[in-house]
């Protein structure tokens, strides 16, 4: 077994149990893409057992940290199972969910979602890539599916050294091979296309927030109701749902938008009450003030704006941006629901950019509710960078 020894001093987070190691703290040692390390203190004593990544700055994510463990395919089929396991007891209502959520479920990089009958897998790290064909086959064991997804086509996988790679993993001969599916979420149903969709295919973190959307637009009577960044409109149906007459998405893909009317129909509401609009966010919300329009409620669901802290900056101003546009633009007694997904911006600093926002655009309001990602999308203790999606509820007074 190869050994890594890390510099003094740098051992402190591993005995957090926090599972990344960057290059910087590494004294001597390598290994080849993904392979399998000893990690040691500058003294010698081991600290874990991980995966070694020479091309990324993430150079060591840690897989167990208890000495007598052996990293196999067995190993591989305990964390699964268990990561399976949790989501049962969770109960969650729809047979779409996040199954295993990387560092949350001490399997660095591996991210598998499950649509109906079909898993949706990405490989993000060198460490999941080299044990790909024993986490599929524990996969599928977890969960009595016979079709799987691959779908490592994330930006994150250039960091470490790693090609794109899609495509059937997994499927019945006599399958014919669909990627598009429908689930049921909450009682609406939604089609998914686990080739061609965003992420895994769909934004599973946020199902609890869409149900949440459609309580507050009952609760509070909001009759009309924009979407921003609307994708294939989960909030759009959301807001239907809860008793909108009108209900406008606005997104930059067609094809999203095409499957957001649809998805409009397809749960039983009028396609004359959803208006989609293929059209950039920032500009409409200008557009939409320069005409006098009002809203009962809006969503903001904007892409990651800042994947790291170091993009923080750039991304505050944009995020301010939006919020200011959707609050002057929001009736009073309005409905705010918005969120960011970057990483680089903490809970913290987003109720910041947001309560300057509201600042600059000369209103307040009651900070209904903190938002998160929904519980199959855990935060550990140990890895509190896992937090990345947070969002606000906020009714303008």
């Amino acid at each position: 077994m190869k050994s890594i020894r890390l510099r003094p001093g740098k051992e402190r987070s591993l005995l957090r149990r926090h599972p990344w190691v960057f290059e910087g703290s590494i004294a001597t040692g390598r290994a080849d893409p993904g392979e399998t390390v000893r990690v040691d203190a500058a003294d010698g004593s081991f600290l874990a057992w991980a995966a070694y990544s020479p091309a990324s700055q993430i150079r060591v994510r840690a897989w167990s940290f208890d000495a007598a463990e052996r990293i196999d395919a067995a190993f591989f089929a305990r964390r699964v199972q268990r990561a399976v396991a949790m989501r049962e007891r969770l109960a969650i209502d729809s047979d779409a969910l996040r199954l295993v959520h990387g560092e949350a479920d001490g399997l660095p990089g591996l991210v598998a979602d499950r649509y109906g009958d079909t898993l949706s897998v990405q490989f993000l790290s060198a460490g999941v890539e080299r044990w790909k064909a024993a986490i599929a086959e524990a996969l599928l064991a977890a969960t009595g599916c016979t079709r799987l997804y691959e779908r490592s086509d994330a930006s994150v996988r250039e960091l470490e050294g790693l090609p794109p790679a899609t495509g059937w993993l997994r499927r019945p001969d006599a399958d014919g091979g669909a990627t598009e599916l429908t689930i049921r979420e909450h009682g609406w149903r939604l089609t998914v296309d686990v080739a061609e969709g965003h992420k895994t295919g769909y934004y599973l973190d946020q199902r609890d927030n869409r149900l949440r959307f459609m309580q507050f637009v009952r609760q509070f009577g909001c009759r009309r109701v924009l979407n921003c960044y609307s994708y294939t409109g989960g909030f759009s149906v959301a807001a239907l749902a809860g008793g909108a007459a009108q209900v406008t998405s606005v997104d930059s893909s067609a094809p999203a938008l095409a499957r957001a009317r649809a998805h409009v129909v397809l749960n039983g509401h009028d396609a004359a009450a959803h208006e989609a609009l293929d059209a950039d966010v920032n500009a409409t919300l200008r557009r939409l003030i320069d005409e006098g329009a009002g809203f009962d409620a809006i969503v903001l669901d904007p892409p990651k704006f800042a994947p790291t802290a170091s993009h923080a900056e750039r991304a505050a101003r944009a995020y301010k941006d939006i919020n200011r546009l959707a609050l002057k633009l929001l009736v009073p007694g309005g409905l705010l629901l918005t969120f960011s997904c970057s990483g680089g911006v903490d809970a913290s600093l987003f109720h910041k950019i947001v309560a300057g926002a509201g600042l600059d655009a000369g209103v307040d309001g009651y900070l209904l509710e903190r938002l998160e990602a929904a519980p199959d999308h855990p935060t550990t203790i140990t890895f509190p960078e896992g937090e990345y999606l947070k969002g606000l509820a906020i009714l303008k007074t």
